[in-house]
């Protein structure tokens, strides 16, 4: 993590100079030695990182020489973060919408105060920069006690565990079901469609039992039997060519030692495997660059027989796939043992050579021990066998009640393993899994929250042709696929995952590496003296209130005050009392979470947070945000959702030129005056227009041309103008992928909406996903839009009689219809087949040149709420183009689900519908008619509707 922050510092170093050429802002006299200075001996320290992050973890003084570094470099980050920000304000326009006089004058006078504060606060930050620079020279002075490596030399690994393929099979608990399914892939590999050398590998988290399952399968008789030759190699890091296949050569003839070229190697090699079936297990395998493997995988399969095998062991997905594993078929990621095979394995060790007694006295702590390891066989076998020596309840209650890290016998066996894969990470990736120590065990981590939180304290660097946020997303999922995260919640339309927990034993190793800067903790009456017990040079905290607390902000919390980032979870009480002085203390923050925390008002003072980044001020009960927010020219990311009392935004937001990410959902009457200037937006949930005089207008996303992924329009005026439409130019968020309209969604006065309005639209090119709502004209328009439409709701079109012609949208998966309440009958329009729709014949065609296509992917259709739907019509085949030449149809060929709820008035399903093949399930209710013919056997449509696999009540 030190060499993330330092080279945060050298960034902000450099960019000073660039700033005094590009801006002509002068230096104070002396700073420029000065940071020269400073430049030189972080870069001499920046050389030898690598060395002592390694060292850290066996020797403490190395340790401590690290934490006095991140501290001086954080130190550092918030001088150069001052001076930065200073410079950008002084140059930056003065862009104000003021609503009153006194707000003018109020932005006027900040302004000109700063410009005449200038030159004292370039003295000031000159100050500081000599202050850190003398510190600086001590960190340097006593970097060389060390002896210290430089990144030049090459450095010693870490040493890696070195495996065998000998196993006590009588100690293994709980790998059953898995070696099973290795077995059945490895003997299902011999099928001559597969390829003639199959790869399958373990994957999973450090500790969790990979060598184990391939030494269980490894030993087992039918598969000593099943293979000619097995050979076992412990891999390790760095990935050698030539080492390995030296190794493959002696496991295969008994030695190889006077060969040392890779090509003869290889050639003997192939020699002993032509005509045999063999099994070649590569355990801990750590390289992802797969050219480096290819030659030698190569040569194995020339001449060996179908069936032979290799079998991979690695924390990392990555490796499994250069490796030549087929996700889905190769690839097994291996679970945590349940808490049954968690006990069974820890009392094993545990209770070894016990007798009844010391057992009976000493199980229920036992099974608490064993339930702390959350699963990982590592941590049951470490304190299983840290335990086996002890007899005594003291001895095994401290085990329970310490931290795992303070058991120094099971640090070593536990903490080493899990340190590999922690020094495996790209160094710029290290913060950002450290980071992860400030939230408390079994946490959510939701990845674009977490994401921004990483922004927040300057972790990810944006390149000019990569965002913060796609190097998020990028280092999110690089610590998924090695195993830092579990639980994952993934998306079901493109399976990215969302959501994820991170193991306790991970945790543990997160909070090892920031033992000085992150913590946690539970407000739970005794919380001042635990929050007393952290350091004064604590950087990011999270307090968590549990069980609707009444308890106060705890008001150790204000003497933190380098902290850069405070979250507040859980059920606190109001904050309004302690949030003006919290503010006025911690001028370090970066990033400020208090959602659900009972505040009314924000205080003013909260503008002088020059450093912050990140707001989540959600589910309070805020009326109205100061003015001086617009002074946090730093902000990325602000979240007012949920504050259902608010009612504007600053008048002066559009100085915010750097927010990236603005939700406001859920807060209904909110005007948003301002919003136009705020052009570096990716993230804008929900857009209020109030169409009148000088308040918001579509239009005002003209410029907003970075927005992604899903974006909610409500309107709060009527909508008349589709000239005003237009200049929203929605046809240019190409990064937009779903749209919901709400056109009338207030209940107090229904909105007049024009219905060239919706014409006059215009979509984003790829959004997948459109719902309109409550659209009040009399034609059914349709926006025109993109061939790539997924998704269709409309919902509440309360005056048209007919349904617009979606039938032609080709794309279309997924359609539901609610509340139309004057559609007493769906027919050919529907279908986009109508005489007078505007459908292009030719556009429906399919391949064949005289059939088209209605819905041609609709999978799952709804109609909910259409009290005076009576009629759905049949379609009775036959089109003509132009030339009179006919044209057959098809309609719905993909339909799977079919859902009619609150249709009281249908009296049948047509034919097309009854008669699918494709039909998988039909759900009906609150429409009797239907319920009668379809649900009853011998009602009128159930042979008709009989063959679908499940027919049921809705509801049910």
């Amino acid at each position: 993590m030190a060499d993330g922050l330092v080279s945060v510092v050298l960034e902000q170093l450099s960019s000073i100079f660039i700033q005094e050429v590009k801006r002509e802002v002068r230096l104070v006299v002396g700073v420029k030695s000065e940071v020269k200075k400073l430049t030189s001996n972080f870069q001499a320290i920046q050389a030898v990182l690598a060395d002592a992050e390694e060292r850290q973890l066996k020797d403490q003084l190395v340790k401590h020489w690290l934490d006095q570094l991140k501290d001086v470099s954080y130190d550092m980050d918030d001088v150069l973060d001052e001076w930065r920000t200073a410079i950008a304000k002084s140059q930056s326009e003065v862009n104000e919408h003021p609503r009153k006089n006194t707000r003018k004058v109020c932005s006027f006078m900040i302004f000109s105060c700063f410009r005449f504060r200038e030159v004292g606060l370039r003295r000031d930050i000159a100050l500081k920069i000599k202050e850190l620079n003398e510190r600086i020279d001590g960190i340097a002075i006593e970097k060389n006690m060390f002896d210290f490596k430089s990144s030049k030399v090459e450095i010693k690994q870490l040493e890696h565990r070195k495996t065998a393929s000998v196993i006590d099979v009588e100690e293994v608990k709980g790998r059953e079901m898995d070696k099973d399914r290795v077995m059945k892939m490895l003997f299902s590999a011999e099928s001559s469609q597969g390829p003639a050398l199959r790869t399958i590998s373990l994957v999973g988290m450090g500790g969790i039992g990979k060598t184990t399952l391939a030494q269980l399968v490894y030993n087992d008789h039918e598969v000593a039997t099943h293979f000619e030759k097995r050979i076992w190699i412990c891999v390790s890091d760095p990935f050698d060519e030539t080492k390995i296949a030296k190794a493959i050569l002696e496991a295969l003839k008994g030695s190889a030692s006077d060969l040392i070229e890779l090509q003869t190697l290889i050639e003997n090699i192939q020699s002993l495997i032509r005509g045999k079936k063999f099994l070649l297990v590569l355990d801990d395998v750590w390289n992802e660059d797969s050219t480096k493997w290819e030659q030698l995988r190569n040569s194995l399969k020339c001449g060996c027989l179908p069936g032979s095998s290799i079998l991979v062991t690695t924390r990392k997905r990555n490796v499994a796939n250069c490796m030549g594993s087929s996700p889905g078929t190769d690839i097994l990621e291996l679970g945590l043992l349940s808490t049954d095979e968690c006990w069974s394995l820890f009392s094993q060790l545990a209770f070894f050579e016990k007798n009844s007694k010391e057992r009976g006295d000493l199980e229920d702590i036992g099974r608490k021990i064993a339930a702390k390891c959350k699963g990982l066989p590592l941590a049951v076998k470490s304190l299983g066998s840290l335990l086996r020596f002890k007899s005594r309840i003291e001895e095994w209650e401290s085990v329970l009640n310490s931290h795992v890290w303070e058991t120094e016998e099971a640090e070593s066996k536990i903490l080493a393993p899990l340190w590999l894969s922690y020094n495996d990470l790209p160094s710029d990736m290290r913060p950002c899994f450290s980071y992860c120590a400030v939230f408390p065990k079994d946490f959510r981590f939701e990845r674009d929250t977490l994401i921004k939180l990483w922004m927040a304290q300057g972790f990810l660097r944006e390149t000019q042709n990569k965002e913060m946020e796609v190097r998020g997303r990028e280092c999110f999922e690089a610590l998924a696929a090695r195993s830092f995260f579990q639980d994952f919640e993934k998306n079901k339309d493109d399976g990215s995952i969302y959501a994820c927990k991170m193991h306790d034993m991970v945790h543990d190793l997160a909070q090892n590496l920031t033992k000085n800067e992150c913590f946690s903790v539970d407000i739970d009456g005794v919380s001042e003296s635990k929050i007393d017990s952290f350091s004064r040079d604590a950087r990011h905290s999270m307090i968590v209130f549990r069980n609707f607390q009444t308890d106060p902000l705890p008001a150790t919390i204000h003497s933190l005050k380098k902290l850069r980032s405070l979250i507040v979870g859980g059920y606190p009480s109001s904050m309004n009392a302690a949030l003006p002085k919290l503010i006025a203390n911690l001028s370090c923050l970066r990033t400020l979470r208090l959602p659900g925390c009972g505040i009314e008002e924000v205080p003013s003072n909260i503008g002088k947070l020059i450093h912050l980044r990140h707001v989540d001020l959600s589910t309070n009960e805020i009326r109205e945000l100061p003015e001086e927010m617009c002074e946090l020219y730093n902000m990325l990311t602000l979240d007012v959702s949920v504050c259902e009392e608010l009612e504007r935004l600053p008048d002066n937001i559009g100085r915010l030129v750097k927010l990236r990410h603005l939700s406001v959902l859920n807060c209904d009457f909110l005007k948003m005056r301002g919003v136009e200037g705020l052009s570096s937006l990716q993230e804008l949930d929900v857009f209020h227009v109030n169409g009148s005089g000088e308040e918001s207008n579509i239009g005002d996303l003209r410029n907003l041309n970075h927005l992604q992924g899903s974006l909610i329009i409500k309107w709060l005026g009527d909508v008349k103008d589709p000239d005003e439409v237009k200049k929203a130019e929605l046809h240019n968020k190409k990064h937009l992928t779903q749209l919901d309209l709400w056109v009338d969604y207030r209940t107090d006065r229904r909105i007049i909406c024009d219905d060239k309005v919706l014409e006059a639209l215009e979509p984003p090119p790829n959004i997948y996903s459109l719902k309109i709502y409550d659209y009040q004209g009399v034609i059914p328009v349709f926006p025109s839009c993109t061939n790539k439409l997924r998704v269709v709701v409309l919902w509440k079109w309360g005056k048209i009689e007919n349904l617009p012609p979606l039938g032609k949208l080709p794309s279309l998966e997924e359609l539901s219809i609610f509340d139309m309440g004057c559609v007493g009958r769906v027919g050919r329009e529907f279908l986009g087949l109508g005489v007078d729709s505007d459908i292009s014949i030719g556009e429906m065609t399919s391949s064949s040149s005289n059939t088209i296509i209605a819905f041609p992917k609709l999978k799952s259709l709804s109609f909910w709420s259409m009290e005076k739907w009576e009629e759905w019509e049949e379609w009775e085949g036959g089109n003509e183009d132009k030339t009179n030449i006919s044209i057959s149809t098809i309609i719905m060929p993909s339909l799977r689900s079919l859902e009619i709820w609150g249709c009281e008035k249908l009296k049948a399903l047509p034919d097309y519908v009854l008669q699918s093949t494709t039909l998988e399930q039909l759900e009906i209710g609150g429409s009797s008619i239907l319920e009668e013919q379809y649900l009853k056997e011998g009602g009128e449509g159930w042979p008709n509707a009989s063959h679908t696999p499940v027919i049921t009540k809705y509801g049910r």
